[in-house]
C-alpha cells in the first residue's frame, strides 16, 4: 500500500474502502470484516449510510480477532446536511457518530455536502478536532470555488475533500486547487459507478492487456498515480481483492495521457448544480 500524507501530518492510505449503499446491518459488518482480512486499512461509511454501527461492529471483530488494530486503521464518517444547521448540531454529530461506531475517536470527518450553514458546520468539526474525537476534517463534493471560499474564511484548512474523480470526470482544475491549498483529494465513484463501459472500455482492456491487469484495475491505478486516495466498493471478497492488487505495476506517461483523453468535462452521475436535487438532498433524513 502506499500513502499520502495529510496537512496534519497523519499518513492516510491511497487506496480504501467505502460502504455506501450497503445497509444492511449484518452484511455491512460482514463485509468490513472481509475488507480488513484483505488486507484494506481506509474504511469510509456516513451518517447518511445508516451503516456506522455495523461498520464499527466490524471493526471490533476484526480487532478481537488480531486481523489489525485500531492504530493500523483510518476510519472516515460524515455529516449529514441535516447537522448542518449550526456549530453545536455538527458537533453533536460528531459526537452521535462516535457512539455508533463505538470508538473514542475517528480518523477523519468531512462535512457531507456543501449545503445548509456549512460554515456554522465546520466551526463544529474544528471544535471536534481541536477536542481529539477525530484525527482531521475535510470536505465532500466541494467544488472549487467553494472550497477556495471555504479555505479564505476558516481556521483549519481542510485535510481531504472527497469528489468524484474518474477517467470521464477527472476535475484535472479541481485537483489544481487542492494542491494549491494543500488538500489531499480523495474519489468516490472511482470506477465511474459502472457508466460508460468502463470494465470493457477498449483503450483500458488494451493498457491492462499489457500488465495482466483488467481495466477497473487499470483505471483505479491511473488515480493513485495522480495523488488521488481511492474508495473502490464491492461486497464480494474476489473483487475486494482485484481491487487492491494494484500496487506491482505503474503505467506510463503515454497511458496516462492516452486516459486523460477520456474526459468528459462533467459528472454524469449527479448533478450538484439542479435546484430539484439541491431541494431534495435538503429534506433527506439520514
Amino acid at each position: 500500500m502506499e500513502y499520502i500524507t495529510l496537512n496534519t501530518g497523519a499518513k492516510m492510505p491511497l487506496e480504501g474502502f467505502g460502504v455506501f449503499q450497503i445497509p444492511d446491518a449484518a452484511e455491512c459488518e460482514q463485509v468490513v470484516y472481509n475488507a480488513i482480512k484483505t488486507g484494506y486499512r481506509l474504511l469510509d461509511t456516513a451518517a447518511s449510510y445508516g451503516n456506522e454501527e455495523a461498520l464499527g461492529k466490524g471493526v471490533k471483530r476484526a480487532i478481537a480477532d488480531g486481523l489489525v488494530t485500531r492504530e493500523e486503521l483510518f476510519i472516515t464518517t460524515k455529516v449529514w446536511i441535516t447537522d448542518m444547521k449550526t456549530e453545536d448540531s455538527a458537533y453533536e454529530a460528531v459526537k452521535t457518530s462516535l457512539q455508533k461506531l463505538d470508538m473514542p475517536y475517528v480518523d477523519l470527518v468531512l462535512l457531507h455536502q456543501a449545503m445548509g450553514d456549512y460554515f456554522a458546520a465546520y466551526r463544529g468539526i474544528t471544535k471536534a478536532y481541536k477536542e481529539g474525537l477525530t484525527k482531521a476534517i475535510g470536505v465532500y463534493n466541494f467544488y472549487p470555488f467553494v472550497l477556495v471560499n471555504l479555505c479564505a474564511n476558516v481556521e483549519v484548512i481542510p485535510a481531504v475533500n472527497q469528489v468524484e474523480l474518474h477517467p470521464f470526470f477527472q476535475q484535472e482544475d479541481a485537483l489544481a486547487v487542492m494542491k494549491e491549498y494543500g488538500i489531499a483529494p480523495q474519489a468516490w465513484g472511482p470506477l465511474a459507478e459502472g457508466k460508460h463501459g468502463i470494465f470493457k472500455d477498449p483503450l483500458l482492456t488494451e493498457i491492462g492487456a499489457r500488465y495482466g491487469k483488467t481495466a477497473a484495475q487499470v483505471v483505479l491505478r491511473w488515480n493513485t498515480q495522480r495523488g488521488v486516495s481511492i474508495l473502490p466498493k464491492s461486497v464480494h471478497v474476489e473483487r475486494m481483492e482485484q481491487n487492491l492488487d494494484i500496487w506491482d505495476f505503474s503505467l506510463t506517461d503515454e497511458e496516462m495521457e492516452q486516459i486523460k483523453e477520456k474526459d468528459l468535462g462533467h459528472s454524469e452521475i449527479i448533478n450538484h448544480f439542479d435546484p430539484q436535487l439541491v431541494k431534495w438532498l435538503l429534506s433527506y433524513k439520514a
